[in-house]
């Protein structure tokens, strides 16, 4: 396992390098929505910084609404004891009945690993929850957590390494996140009552401020404005790149899929028969 790592590391800073070049500004396609002057944007806008205080945490989101595309970012983590933490980054609509696309960063005491919770909400309804390790630490270095969303499906990935597919299965009645636009979400908040083993582990304020610094926003997308896609109704994008917008999983990705979830996957909704007693969500 130890090998496979490695080449991935390695992949990781090729992607980072090629990524570089296509990053934009977080003044021009971010608002810092809440937290105030804990939220604060730097570097000529290629930076941005999320700090959490016993006061309060802070968050950001995206300017444009999307309907489809590939969203990347890269973080890195609060480090040391980042217990009771959570840096949340995630697509979302508005709503009783919207839709969600979750990765949710649970932090640990120092030397224990992070947990990436990962969520997808159709029409409002979640519990579609899987977990994970990492295979790395997150909090050394910045890293690429990417969302490809197409009408087939939703892939998250790891520096473009994919971790969880959510396939669209309408014809047997599983909603999909297929009509309502979403903004790109990002928070750091406290959620000691919940997010490290269960709440049983609170934050230590005395190692206030937290921080999660993010850099490398990237949106190959359909951007949604006024009522209309800035893709054509055929679905071939104005965008330059198109790749995402029939992106599956090959032979070779579906590979490193599996390779994740049987090391590093530490929960999974579609195996819990005890949270389901009377059957499995028909997507498992």
């Amino acid at each position: 396992m130890a090998t496979a790592s490695s080449l991935l590391l390695l992949i990781s800073f090729f992607v980072s390098s090629i990524m570089d070049a296509f990053a934009g500004s977080f003044y021009q396609d971010f608002d810092l929505t809440w937290g105030d002057h804990r939220a604060k944007i730097d570097d000529g806008g290629k930076h941005l910084m999320l700090s959490l205080d016993k006061a309060s945490g802070s968050g950001f989101q995206s300017k444009k609404e999307y309907l489809f595309g590939r969203i990347d970012m890269q973080l890195k983590l609060v480090s040391g004891n980042s217990a009771g933490t959570v840096t949340a980054y995630y697509l979302s609509s508005q709503g009783p009945t919207h839709d969600e696309i979750d990765f949710e960063f649970l932090g640990n005491l120092s030397g224990e690993p992070y947990v990436l919770h990962t969520n997808v909400f159709t029409q409002g309804k979640g519990n579609r929850e899987q977990q994970f390790y990492l295979w790395f630490d997150p909090t050394q270095d910045f890293h690429f957590y990417s969302i490809v969303w197409n009408p087939q499906n939703v892939i998250f990935l790891v520096d473009n390494i994919p971790i969880r597919e959510f396939k669209n299965q309408e014809s047997i009645g599983v909603p999909f996140p297929k009509s309502q636009p979403m903004r790109v979400y990002s928070s750091l908040w406290n959620a000691d009552d919940w997010a490290t083993r269960g709440g049983l582990v609170k934050t230590d304020w005395s190692k206030a401020p937290f921080t999660a610094s993010y850099r490398n926003f990237n949106d190959a997308a359909c951007v949604w404005s006024h009522g209309s896609s800035s893709c054509a109704s055929k679905f071939t994008s104005r965008v330059s790149n198109t790749a995402w917008q029939n992106q599956g999983l090959d032979a070779e990705s579906r590979r490193k899929l599996q390779w994740v979830q049987k090391n590093y996957m530490i929960y999974n909704y579609c195996s819990d028969m005890k949270r389901f007693p009377d059957g499995l969500p028909p997507e498992c």
